[in-house]
């Protein structure tokens, strides 16, 4: 005896949301990048960073387009004089528009400061990532690299080296301070490659027969890129410092080409009777110090979700949250309940339904 099944049908569809053909919600996911972006908007200082950070580059390379004077030029009927509508920010002995010549040097710093952090980040991104996937004797070798870098003076280094390189390119000098500033931020890659190189997407990546270089930078590397981000922003503060550092003793950027450190060099001896030949290139530093550490903090708190910003913010939330809702101490009006109106009702019907049968 057979049984006889019935035919097997397709299940029918469910409902599809209304203005989306394949079933989606209508709302779009909200992507990390506009989330992060969202964070750092809520903080005001890392948007006042941001705005003045912005605000020195325009200057640094719109500025000396609005002035007639090049950073080259002389004026020689005005030595040394105070600011004025002719010269906005005075001149220096030499009768030289300080405006113009402080831009031209904020533009060296910026890029200088740009380039090192970017080169001092990637360097400490390769070298951790590459000494933690391998190991062993390559872990040793680089990591030796490092405590060596670690313990040599990089300032005087980089003073008994700049001579040799006096005429040459600034781009060496760049390279000789994105040298010597990424060991620290290397050491803090390695541990945490040494964590990720162990999950499961690394394995599988492994087993499927994935080059190492790829595995790093395509799934080792974006991993800490929170991390990485940071440390370029701070770098390119301490690059700035650095340069403006050396440039002060005469070991960074060379004539006929000028930087923040030169320009405060040239003109410390007369910053005590002509403030403004100090002040105002000294104070261009102190702004990108500042706007930098301002949108490094921003960062922070944007790319963490766990930052202590983050968590200021959420509990002031529940304070103002728990500030709205009544106190426990609060009389509350009255509301009449609905139990209470359904049992007075239900006599009533079981009533009216027993005079029905009778």
């Amino acid at each position: 005896m057979s049984v006889q099944l019935p035919p097997a049908t397709e299940p029918v569809p469910g409902p599809v949301p209304p203005g989306d053909p394949e079933g989606r919600t209508a709302k779009a996911r909200t992507s990390r990048l506009r989330l992060t972006a969202r964070r750092f908007a809520r903080n005001r200082l890392a948007l006042f960073g941001l705005v003045l950070l912005v605000l020195l580059f325009l200057g640094a390379y719109a500025g000396p387009f609005l002035t007639k004077w090049d950073y080259q030029q002389h004026d020689y009927m005005n030595f040394l004089s105070d600011p004025s509508g002719d010269h906005w920010w005075g001149t220096t002995q030499g009768g030289v528009d300080l405006f113009s010549l402080t831009m031209r040097g904020l533009q060296k710093s910026l890029v200088i400061g740009l380039l090192v952090g970017v080169i001092s980040t990637f360097l400490a991104a390769t070298v951790g990532a590459f000494a933690a996937y391998f190991g062993g004797w390559t872990d040793r070798v680089l990591m030796w690299v490092v405590d060596l870098l670690l313990v040599m003076p990089s300032f005087l280094i980089i003073a008994v080296l700049s001579p040799a390189f006096r005429g040459a390119t600034w781009l060496i000098f760049v390279f000789l301070l994105g040298a010597f500033s990424w060991m620290i931020t290397g050491r803090v890659v390695r541990s945490m490659t040494f964590t990720l190189k162990d999950r499961e997407f690394v394995k599988a990546a492994k087993y499927m027969g994935v080059p190492a270089p790829v595995i790093i930078f395509r799934h080792i590397l974006p991993n800490m890129a929170s991390m990485l981000i940071i440390d370029a922003v701070i770098q390119v503060g301490a690059a700035v410092i650095g340069e403006s550092s050396l440039s002060y003793f005469g070991f960074g950027v060379q004539a006929p080409d000028v930087s923040l450190g030169t320009v405060i060099a040239e003109n410390t001896t007369n910053a005590s009777t002509y403030p403004w030949l100090f002040f105002f290139p000294a104070g261009c530093l102190v702004l990108i110090g500042v706007s930098i550490s301002f949108v490094g903090d921003g960062l922070r708190d944007a790319l963490d979700p766990n930052a202590a910003g983050a968590k200021a913010r959420s509990s002031r939330k529940k304070k103002q949250l728990g500030q709205a809702r009544p106190a426990s101490g609060a009389v509350v009006p009255a509301q009449p309940a609905a139990s209470d109106t359904t049992r007075r009702a239900a006599p009533a019907a079981s009533a009216d339904s027993q005079d029905a049968v009778s």
